[in-house]
């Protein structure tokens, strides 16, 4: 039986046996990643370019993109290259990378989606407050905690999934270097390593949890009780986007995670992973620009200027093409 020394590589999961389909997953994943990419790439620019959003709230959406290009990134490339190339191999070095980057920024998301949570509650529950709680020194404070967080939690994790032995073969059932599937590859799955940073895993997505449920209790319970139907209206449009992100992220997140041995299906595996690595990244920028004139107004500056560009390179493109030719 191999071990952690003999193994230099992983096996990832094809996604399909024949040619055909593999160009077919190729292209639909290009296709996912070309939209999270310009999704997130817009809704970056437009907030760092606009001084109207330079607020608390699109702070943390803009660290929120970050995250998710980041995300999407760390995953989708390799399974792209694998589908194009017709490989399923990825190096000892490249599963430990992959992995490390992958906890870090979903558990920064994670922590991050739990400071927008508090960012919601403060503007609605205690708008006076406002100002003095989120000022700009601890916007970035939380922000930093959050990546930090993220840090500290991908080093335990992949520390403790790669110190262990491996003696169940090197193939892994998903498209990426996921822990629970790298743990079934280890000789012991009662190590008390791997429980102690389970437990302290889970015990950081709890807390999280917990606080985003008691801060959208109390936002729902002062909407309700707003005189105005337009008041009720605006503060809804601001929270359901990020609770809808936040229902998504955390019922698949803790469904791959949590979920029992029993039920494990290399088919539900797959969607339950594609439905927390790849469709976040892809449609937060879609749930939070949908209702937002804010973030509308500024990705139409954003694509105005970049046609106003490309025409006008466009138009002067000749131009230097010929006085080259004339040089030369």
């Amino acid at each position: 039986m191999p071990n952690s020394s003999s193994i230099s590589e992983f096996l990832l999961l094809a996604f399909a046996d024949t040619r055909q389909l593999q160009l077919l997953h190729f292209w639909l994943f290009l296709g996912i990643y070309l939209a999270a990419l310009q999704g997130n790439g817009l809704i970056i620019i437009g907030i760092a370019c606009d001084h109207r959003l330079h607020t608390p709230m699109y702070f943390f959406l803009l660290n929120l993109a970050l995250l998710d290009l980041g995300c999407i990134s760390t995953t989708l490339p390799k399974a792209m290259a694998n589908a194009l190339w017709d490989t399923r191999d990825i190096s000892y070095a490249g599963c430990a990378a992959q992995c490390f980057l992958f906890v870090f920024l979903m558990s920064a998301e994670y922590s991050l989606l739990t400071v927008m949570s508090y960012d919601r509650y403060v503007a609605i529950c205690k708008p006076l407050h406002y100002e003095t709680l989120l000022g700009s020194r601890a916007c970035a404070s939380m922000a930093a905690a959050a990546w930090g967080s993220g840090v500290l939690n991908a080093v335990l994790q992949t520390a403790n999934r790669f110190s262990l032995p491996v003696c169940r073969g090197n193939a892994v059932n998903q498209f990426f270097c996921e822990i629970p599937h790298l743990l079934k590859l280890s000789c012991s799955i009662s190590h008390l390593r791997e429980i102690w940073a389970t437990v302290v895993g889970v015990s950081l997505a709890f807390g999280c949890f917990v606080f985003i449920l008691f801060s959208y209790v109390q936002i729902f319970r002062a909407v309700l009780r707003m005189p105005s139907e337009q008041g009720q209206h605006k503060a809804f449009s601001t929270c359901l986007p990020h609770l809808a992100v936040v229902s998504l992220f955390v019922s698949a997140g803790f469904f791959s995670y949590l979920k029992p041995s029993s039920i494990s299906f290399p088919s539900l595996d797959l969607v339950v992973a594609v439905l927390y690595s790849l469709v976040p990244p892809t449609l937060n920028p879609i749930i939070y620009s949908v209702r937002n004139k804010d973030i509308k107004c500024a990705v139409r500056k954003v694509t105005s200027h970049v046609s106003e560009l490309s025409s006008l390179y466009s138009h002067f493109l000749p131009s230097l093409v010929s006085f080259a030719v004339i040089v030369l």
